[in-house]
């Protein structure tokens, strides 16, 4: 009965300690990730797709100016993209 109960000990240390590597291990889908940008002053959110990324670079390259993530523009820069893309709606 000893030997079975040290099995039993060494069993659960062992699970104990490989779940969490396992689990990391293992993939996870990317299903419905999504990232939504606030406008603030038209009060409406829009999605970050490849359609929202498009247009904001059909807009820098309007300004003439080089790519730069938008997340990574200062606020004013971000609020002028918004203005012009409210001024400039995709067309289905």
């Amino acid at each position: 009965m000893r030997h079975m109960n040290g099995y039993i000990r060494s069993l659960l240390l062992v699970a104990a300690t490989a779940a969490p590597a396992v689990i990391l291990a293992t993939p996870t889908p990317q299903v419905g990730v999504q990232v939504r940008v606030y406008d603030r002053d038209h009060r409406d959110y829009h999605n970050w797709d490849d359609r929202e990324d498009h247009a904001y670079r059909s807009y820098l390259a309007e300004q003439r100016r080089e790519y730069r993530e938008y997340n990574r523009q200062n606020h004013r820069d971000q609020r002028r993209y918004w203005n012009w893309r409210h001024s400039h709606p995709d067309r289905d």
